[in-house]
């Protein structure tokens, strides 16, 4: 096993375990108070809502961070060219290159000289 398996195996049993607590403490509160967490119907309730708002709070966070990053290389990233600047230019390209002479024929090609051996 490579390390980078290794590495993939060991992030997918976090990620599984991690829903896992998060679907039983959502749905099951109640499991809390066997660690001694929560005793009260109220801590259970507030534990509840910790779980919703902690993963609601990062994605939206983790959403306008994305947000901000596109608007900050939309407004640092200079404008392109007009499309009529490109192609004059590619023009000029064309116009600037002679034109080639047409190749000579198979058989007037000079024939490649043959190494001699010694």
């Amino acid at each position: 096993m490579s390390k980078d398996q290794a590495i993939g195996g060991a992030i997918l049993v976090v990620c599984v375990v991690v829903a896992l607590l998060y679907i039983v403490t959502l749905f099951f509160p109640q499991w809390l108070g066997i660690l001694g967490l929560a005793t009260t119907a109220d801590a259970l309730k507030n534990y509840q809502f910790w779980v919703v708002a902690v993963p609601v709070f990062i994605a939206f966070v983790a959403i306008m961070l994305i947000g901000a990053w596109i608007g900050w290389t939309m407004a640092t990233t200079p404008p392109p060219k007009p499309i009529e600047e490109i192609t004059t230019e590619m023009e000029e390209k064309k116009e600037e290159i002679p034109a080639e002479q047409p190749a000579a024929p198979a058989s007037e090609a000079p024939a490649p000289e043959k190494k001699k051996k010694n």
